[in-house]
């Protein structure tokens, strides 16, 4: 089951206090939302450590994974899953790479090329637009930080793997602290982003990906599964 999670998630502990987000003086949610896509398009890359959480839909309990992320603009992502197993997402640009070590498989998808993002996490290196894709209102999450937003992002198109966005937003830098992805299965997939480092120069290199000996592939692209 774990396999499939990490493919729908990359394709809250309930507290006893809630933030409200907007307080007297806070901007409206399309000024937030206009203030957010300005700050993002400022930044070319980034790197974090993440706890990715899932819980609801297919799963009766939740699913708890840990990890680093490293993305660059257009497009470039690599998230590098180290715990409870390690497994590897990746897109270089042109294809989206979903690398399962234990199993020796990994999955091959085209990226969308009209820079639309097929996946919420793509929204963070670059694709789609905060604004024009998406409406915007205010929402509550438990144990939000303090002096933080809280924003309902709701597409303005059908999404085949999310209903809607929720943000968590750092009040005074905007920095994106949690992206909560709610499913169509009724499932939350939840990150929450620390140690966070904006426009360090990172090479291109790193998100290149070369398909170890042996490795099962299944390339969407082609339609057909072969092995290296």
């Amino acid at each position: 089951m774990q396999r499939i999670v990490f493919a729908c998630a990359c394709l809250l502990t309930v507290g006893v206090t809630f933030t409200w987000a907007q307080a007297p003086g806070s901007p409206t949610p399309e000024e937030l939302q206009r203030s957010l896509q300005r700050r993002y398009d400022l930044v070319i890359d980034f790197s974090a450590d993440f706890t990715h959480t899932y819980q609801g839909g297919m799963l009766r309990s939740t699913l708890v994974e840990r990890g680093t992320v490293l993305v660059k603009k257009p497009g470039r992502m690599r998230w590098n899953y180290r715990h409870p197993e390690p497994k590897l997402y990746l897109s270089d640009g042109e294809r989206l790479f979903s690398y399962l070590p234990e199993d020796q498989q990994v999955m091959v998808a085209q990226l969308h090329r009209d820079g639309q993002a097929t996946t919420p996490v793509l929204f963070l290196a670059g694709a789609g637009n905060f604004v024009s894709d998406f409406t915007a209102a205010y929402d509550t999450v438990a144990d939000a930080p303090a002096n933080s937003y809280v924003l309902r992002l709701t597409p303005i198109r059908t999404e085949r793997d999310f209903e809607f966005l929720t943000l968590v937003i750092d009040g005074r830098s905007l920095a994106i602290l949690r992206l909560i992805a709610h499913d169509l299965q009724g499932g939350t997939s939840t990150f929450f982003f620390t140690n966070l480092r904006e426009n360090v120069g990172l090479s291109d290199a790193i998100f290149a990906f070369e398909i170890p000996e042996g490795t099962e592939v299944l390339d969407t692209t082609q339609a057909e599964a072969s092995i290296r």
